[in-house]
């Protein structure tokens, strides 16, 4: 895992050469085929060691955190074009890469939260400087404050596992501990960092004002953050954990047919997709918390799934955005005469996120309805209405955007790029790609 990290770390140099940004994109290409190629999980825990190790579980999600950067760097032509301080663009992408990485493969609970926090600064970094509107302080500090109100109780609970335990090592938490404080302060950084429903305010203000890589790694990877916590965390509090896990579910469970009510009204394009990211992450969440082996392979499946098709729907939202400059539903209408190739993108990516065959989604929602009907019954009637209304308000996004009357205000015409076709098509393929290898997401239990 080292070497991987290295590499990583000696390509920052190349940040700071002038328009050396497709030499950075195409080695974490390169770096991201390798790490396919070294095919970590040979076992259950497939290469361990001190400081980093990797089972699937991080597998899957590093290997998301390297795709995700990579087609950040390809979506930001703008930044490029217009020498927006590019280099250091560049840079922080790769900042937030390490962290990633780092987050994703240390054994040890206390480094899991250190580098948990720092992605946090790169992020900022990128929707403070790159952001689009001056509202984008404001949003910042809403990222700020909610996740770190939430995460110094974690901070003070790790402490206190070493002092009864005096080891941190993923690896051999598996005492339980009955302690209600501490299950509130473990638990509770991960569910506003999934974000949970009430404590999701964060999210949807961060996206709107973020740029379009701001974006993409917000839903492609930092909403995963919280569910790969929640993971890690859950042997040390199942006792605990079966007792409350109940009032989690169901705020979640309301909560995400809620939001999917707040998304039928929205007339921003990045609006609406941030808080179908809520509804989705939603139903991970209630999945994870019934602790079921149906519940945490299909949660684990729908995060993998959800970062890919989150993400290119933010891509395309920014192509809108750039030809038409707006976000708004009500200009960007009758996108299909407009532009007629990039309608079988939208419709691609919008069936991905109704959770349509052949995608990962159905495999993850599928998997997720089983554990969570199988814990109760009685949520059977929520989830009906989120899986009815997933459809629906995604079904809005699509119809509304590419059907109608174009804007009278249109002034000019140009058609996707090669470059927006490649990026689409690297968020579509291994979302449709990975249903053919579901078994390794079963695999790590």
């Amino acid at each position: 895992m080292l070497k991987i990290f290295l590499m990583i770390l000696f390509m920052m140099p190349l940040c700071f050469f002038k328009n050396l940004y497709w030499m950075v994109q195409n080695l974490l290409f390169m770096i991201s085929f390798l790490f396919v190629f070294l095919n970590y999980y040979s076992g259950s825990w497939g290469s361990i060691s001190y400081f980093m190790g990797c089972d699937i579980l991080s597998y899957g999600l590093i290997l998301l955190s390297f795709w995700i950067c990579v087609l950040m760097l390809m979506a930001s032509e703008g930044i490029y074009r217009n020498n927006n301080y590019s280099s250091f663009f560049v840079f922080m992408v790769i900042i937030l890469l390490i962290f990633l990485y780092l987050t994703f493969s240390t054994m040890n609970l206390f480094l899991f939260y250190l580098f948990f926090e720092s992605s946090l600064i790169p992020t900022l970094f990128l929707i403070m400087g790159w952001g689009y509107q001056p509202e984008r302080l404001q949003a910042g500090i809403y990222l700020l404050f909610y996740t770190l109100f939430a995460s110094l109780p974690l901070l003070v609970g790790v402490f206190y596992i070493y002092s009864e335990l005096l080891y941190l090592e993923f690896l051999l938490l598996f005492s339980d501990m009955i302690n209600v404080l501490l299950y509130i302060s473990l638990i509770f950084a991960f569910l506003v960092k999934m974000p949970m429903f009430l404590v999701h305010l964060w999210l949807p203000k961060a996206h709107v004002e973020a740029p379009v890589s701001g974006s993409m790694i917000l839903a492609g990877v930092l909403l995963k953050l919280g569910g790969y916590g929640i993971l890690r965390v859950i042997p040390l509090i199942q006792s605990v954990n079966n007792i409350y896990s109940w009032y989690w579910v169901s705020v979640s469970l309301v909560g995400g047919v809620l939001v999917s009510f707040i998304c039928l009204r929205q007339t921003d394009l990045k609006s609406l997709i941030a808080y179908s990211s809520v509804a989705h992450m939603s139903i991970v969440l209630s999945g994870l918390l019934t602790m079921t082996s149906w519940g945490m392979s299909g949660a684990y499946t729908l995060m993998i799934a959800h970062g890919l098709c989150s993400s290119g729907l933010f891509c395309l939202a920014n192509i809108s955005y750039e030809r038409m400059g707006s976000r708004s539903l009500f200009i960007n209408k009758g996108m299909l005469n407009f532009m007629p190739s990039m309608a079988l993108w939208w419709f691609l990516l919008s069936s991905c996120n109704m959770a349509a065959p052949p995608s990962l989604n159905l495999l993850g929602e599928i998997s997720l309805l089983n554990s969570i009907v199988s814990w109760s019954w009685i949520s059977m009637f929520m989830l009906a209405l989120l899986s009815f209304f997933s459809a629906a308000y995604t079904l809005y996004l699509y119809s509304y955007s590419q059907h109608g009357k174009l804007y009278s205000g249109v002034y000019s015409f140009m058609s996707g790029l090669n470059r927006e076709y490649l990026l689409l098509f690297l968020h579509w393929f291994p979302l449709n790609l990975l249903i053919l290898k579901s078994d390794v997401c079963m695999l790590w239990l």
